[in-house]
């Protein structure tokens, strides 16, 4: 089998680590890919999807997963299957409910998927008055895609409006704040939830939780994430039952009547509040660094999983009876602004540990951090304290000048 990877984060290379070990694959391609999938197969420069597509059938591609939110609300799915190409992803069409947020939000409240109370608007002053009638603090959301940034909690009402006018005169999130959403804050634990869907049925993954703050203790800014950890005991048989029935199989079912049916993976971001499931956001498209946590808890091949749900035929999976922690590593200066170009030594990998690259540049067979998120070290184990372990162990091989990560990732469960 010979498989298109687009992208070029760790949430690809993780992807691609996995197929690189599995028999039934034959030639991989990333298409852009980074200075480290050229270790798993081929990069690709081609940024026209048309091009691309021509590339995919020139080259017998059999299949074509996508990794990044923007290729997909671009519509890449509907070009490739214009060529009759096999691709996994949702269409452009059912990608909206994570490049629109305001689509999202009036798509759960039609089909009774609990979420918290909203107004979506681009007036100022229907926003302000619906801000003066909240309590405590309150969330403003920028409509669009805003590369997991475009999220505001404000401490109280003055901090909502100046967020939400800010929004709105394009200085925070420019265009991806054309539209607002207005919600109350919800209070409870935040869970991962994935599914890979096929347009009818679905089967779920293992049960994430990620770390978005900078600094240990969840201090600091937001960033793209700077950890996860899978499954998470939080997540019982109980409450995914109820993630299942109350939020999945519903959205399933919303997205065909409304004609787009959903072919891909369903991120689904859950706040827990009082053992209820409220869907914070929906993303179509495996999470970063949740993906690299979830791969290695895979069992059989991943090929076949995902090719089985593109052509609408998907098959239950089996999972490893393991948990993952994965640490991502920064450069110096992330989140703020871009860091000098750096070298990156590793020492030995440990047992039970690997690294997925994001990050990074190869120059004469050497590997440079020129990224935000530079790699991720992954840990595996028996139990979580043991994923824990093996990932900081790997941290400690890793060096490269300013480096940064966390040292308490997994610390919900690792008390």
């Amino acid at each position: 089998m010979n498989i298109l990877i687009i992208g070029n984060g760790g949430r690809e290379y993780s992807i691609g680590l996995k197929l690189k070990k599995e028999k039934i694959v034959n030639k991989m391609y990333f298409a852009p890919g980074n200075g480290a999938t050229i270790n798993l197969g081929e990069n690709i420069e081609i940024n026209d999807y048309e091009k691309l597509a021509k590339f995919a059938v020139d080259n017998n591609v059999d299949l074509t997963i996508v990794g990044p939110e923007m290729p997909l609300g671009k519509g890449i799915v509907d070009i490739f299957k214009k060529h009759n190409l096999i691709i996994f992803g949702p269409s452009k069409d059912a990608a909206r409910l994570e490049t629109s947020k305001s689509y999202m939000k009036d798509f759960l409240q039609k089909y009774g998927i609990k979420t918290a109370k909203y107004l979506s608007s681009s007036n100022y002053d229907e926003i302000s008055k619906f801000i003066d009638k909240m309590d405590g603090k309150i969330v403003v959301k920028a409509d669009g895609l805003c590369a997991g940034k475009g999220v505001i909690i404000a401490n109280n009402k003055d901090e909502a409006k100046k967020a939400a006018k800010e929004m709105l005169d394009g200085k925070s999130f420019g265009d991806a704040g054309e539209k607002v959403v207005v919600e109350e804050f919800l209070d409870g634990f935040e869970l991962s939830f994935f599914a890979i869907c096929d347009g009818k049925n679905f089967v779920s993954l293992p049960v994430a939780q990620d770390h978005k703050k900078l600094l240990d203790k969840d201090e600091g800014p937001n960033t793209g994430g700077m950890g996860a950890y899978a499954p998470t005991p939080l997540a019982t048989k109980e409450l995914i039952s109820k993630i299942e029935n109350e939020v999945v199989k519903p959205t399933l079912s919303g997205m065909q009547k409304e004609g787009s049916s959903f072919c891909g993976v369903l991120f689904v971001g859950i706040m827990v509040v009082d053992n209820k499931p409220y869907v914070l956001e929906f993303n179509v498209r495996f999470g970063d660094p949740e993906c690299e946590v979830i791969m290695p808890l895979i069992d059989g091949n991943l090929s076949e999983i995902l090719y089985e749900a593109a052509v609408g035929r998907l098959k239950p999976i089996s999972l490893k009876n393991q948990f993952a922690v994965g640490v991502v590593v920064a450069s110096q200066n992330y989140p703020y602004k871009s860091s000098p170009e750096k070298l990156i030594k590793i020492e030995e990998i440990p047992e039970n540990s690997h690294i997925c690259y994001a990050g990074v540049s190869s120059k004469n067979r050497e590997l440079y951090a020129d990224g935000g998120r530079v790699l991720v070290c992954v840990g595996k184990g028996d139990t979580i304290k043991q994923a824990t372990k093996n990932a900081y162990e790997l941290c400690k091989k890793v060096k490269f000048d300013g480096m940064q990560y966390r040292s308490d990732i997994a610390y919900q469960v690792n008390k």
